[in-house]
């Protein structure tokens, strides 16, 4: 009944103009807001730890703007999901930052897109997909149904979504190796097992994936980083492309994964609201560090 549930809501919600689905997006974001929850009390602590110079006045509105965005980023994506490729490719208004993504392709080493949770990553990666025939790490959900439609959707536009597996990642050198673009989130915890340093990020310890970086020093693959703006009222989006800097591929992962987290830090500082603060990112403390969430 469920999954019934999530794909009539995602299927209806795919019929509606971009403009109706923000504007319904800004309704669950209040609900969010005035209704307790985990998402508004971990996007309370997540932006008063993150962000501590910002006075409690600008917290209370961040969290606000954030939770609205987070009900934005719910009810686009049947839009994003189930639209016809072509037409759902149509809500990018613009590419900033493109050279940067053509340079990468020049040389020939291959590209690692790293894609943080701000704006509209489905957008950022439906475009990848179109243009760039990526393969993608994922994580399988639990739930088989779901999973065949969520590969489903992302797959449409040629995308190729591996399993964050040792099969996957050798899957990926593979794609490097012949040139070719992948894509991952960077932002994201490890799962247990897998590689991972603690780093600071945005000046707390975050348990932080090595495997960008270590790929980067491996195959000499050019880091773009690429974020897609949603825009107000409606009117789209607009997806971003930035080189990451030198150390991003150093073999010092200390180095590298300082290098990582600091270029999120500095996208997510040009539209915070857009960040996804409701993620547990400080979900797995060091050894002797008392937990954070409730």
């Amino acid at each position: 009944m469920r999954l019934l549930f999530v794909k009539s809501f995602l299927t209806v919600s795919s019929w509606l103009p971009l403009p109706a689905i923000h504007l319904l997006g800004v309704f669950v974001g209040w609900v969010l807001i005035l209704v307790p929850s985990r998402l508004s009390r971990d996007s309370r602590t997540n932006i008063s730890l993150c962000l501590p110079t910002l006075d409690s006045g600008h917290q209370r509105r961040l969290v606000r703007k954030s939770l609205v965005e987070t009900g934005k980023t719910l009810l686009e994506t049947g839009a994003l999901w189930l639209r016809p490729g072509p037409r759902a490719l149509r809500l990018i208004r613009s590419v900033d930052g493109l050279e940067v993504v053509q340079a990468g392709v020049e040389q020939g080493r291959g590209i690692i897109l790293a894609t943080p949770h701000l704006g509209a990553w489905e957008a950022a990666g439906l475009y990848g997909a179109a243009t760039f025939n990526m393969t993608c790490l994922y994580r399988p959900l639990r739930v088989r149904e779901l999973e065949e439609l969520v590969r489903s959707a992302r797959n449409r536009l040629g995308a190729h979504f591996v399993p964050a597996t040792g099969r996957g990642v050798r899957n990926v050198c593979k794609t490097l190796a012949q040139g070719g673009t992948v894509a991952m989130l960077p932002d994201q915890e490890p799962r247990p097992g897998a590689g991972a340093v603690f780093t600071p990020f945005f000046g707390t310890p975050a348990r932080t994936m090595t495997l960008l970086a270590r790929l980067a020093n491996r195959t000499g693959a050019v880091v773009i980083f690429a974020w897609c703006e949603r825009l107000s009222r409606g009117r789209g989006y607009v997806l971003h492309f930035s080189a990451a800097p030198h150390d991003i591929s150093s073999p010092d992962l200390a180095v590298a994964t300082l290098a990582m987290n600091r270029s999120i830090e500095e996208l997510v500082r040009t539209c915070p609201e857009q960040y996804q603060w409701s993620y547990r990112r400080f979900r797995t403390r060091p050894a002797g560090v008392s937990g954070i969430y409730m």
